[in-house]
């Protein structure tokens, strides 16, 4: 089977989404979007007129599946619950959404769902427990669309919004408070760059014909850092280009979430196996966000 060239996106708006919408168009493939009228399109501004775009407060999402050969579909939309929204609002959007995504692959012959999943425990949060739940839906509808699930570790980068930690603790620094309240910084991540995880997603769509009917990769560099170590050192970098900078940073001043995980273990092998690595280091990544 040929690789897909028509790609259907969710998300595209937004971080994720958007950083793949680009990668997508300068690797040749046909790109439709989803998203609503209402949609802040202002990372996409200059590739909207390269993509066929459906907004869903208006059109029916079946829409795009009736009108286009949908070869694979990339879903990358979600909600954090970050704007306090309700626990049906999180569910329509991480379960039900992706859900009738799935039925419109199954009707319209779509023959791959690749989806963004999280390294977060189940019980950390509602998203978390929402993003487990609607990976068992696509495990019990496998067998009529091939399933792969990237499970996403901590990325950061360019165009973040300002409420994701790594980009927070930028905007924090660049404001130029006196103090960053923060935990004590001894749970460990897994930073990857986006542009690393975008290629993620490429290598498995390319690749897609050599995978099972269902089959799940973990996303990262495969280094463990410390969140206090991560912090210090963009600190440390930004103060070298902005040495008049003040800002200090208080860690143990605030606790750690309530079932916060200390540690995470992220296997990247089988992503390796099938040609992918992650190539932008760590002091890399937070050089070109500082420089954003």
């Amino acid at each position: 089977m040929p690789a897909p060239l028509r790609v259907l996106l969710t998300g595209a708006t937004g971080f994720l989404g958007s950083h793949l919408l680009d990668a997508l168009l300068n690797k040749g493939y046909e790109v439709v979007i989803l998203k609503r009228s209402t949609s802040d399109g202002y990372r996409i501004q200059h590739l909207i007129d390269k993509v066929v775009s459906y907004d869903l407060d208006i059109q029916p999402l079946e829409l795009a599946f009736k009108e286009r050969s949908i070869d694979a579909v990339i879903h990358t939309a979600g909600r954090y619950g970050r704007d306090g929204c309700s626990i049906v609002k999180i569910l329509e959007s991480n379960v039900i959404f992706g859900a009738r995504l799935l039925d419109a692959c199954q009707k319209y012959n779509t023959n791959i769902f690749i989806n963004t999943d999280t390294m977060l425990q189940p019980y950390l949060n509602n998203y978390s427990l929402s993003k487990k739940h609607f990976v068992d839906w696509l495990k019990q509808h496998s067998e009529g669309v091939q399933i792969i699930n990237l499970r996403l570790e901590h990325m950061f980068g360019t165009k973040d919004d300002d409420s994701k930690f790594v980009s927070w603790v930028l905007s924090q620094l660049k404001s130029g408070v006196s103090e960053i309240r923060l935990t004590p910084g001894e749970q460990k991540r897994d930073f990857i760059f986006i542009d690393d995880v975008v290629s993620a997603f490429l290598t498995v769509l390319a690749k897609s014909e050599t995978l099972p009917q269902f089959s799940e990769f973990d996303v990262g560099t495969g280094q463990l850092t410390s969140v206090r170590k991560f912090v210090e050192r963009i600190a440390f970098l930004y103060h070298k280009t902005n040495p008049k900078s003040k800002t200090t940073l208080l860690f143990g001043a605030i606790p750690y979430r309530k079932g916060e995980a200390m540690s995470v273990y992220v296997d990247i092998e089988n992503l390796k196996k099938i040609g992918w690595q992650p190539r932008i280091s760590l002091d890399d990544g937070l050089s070109r966000i500082i420089r954003e």
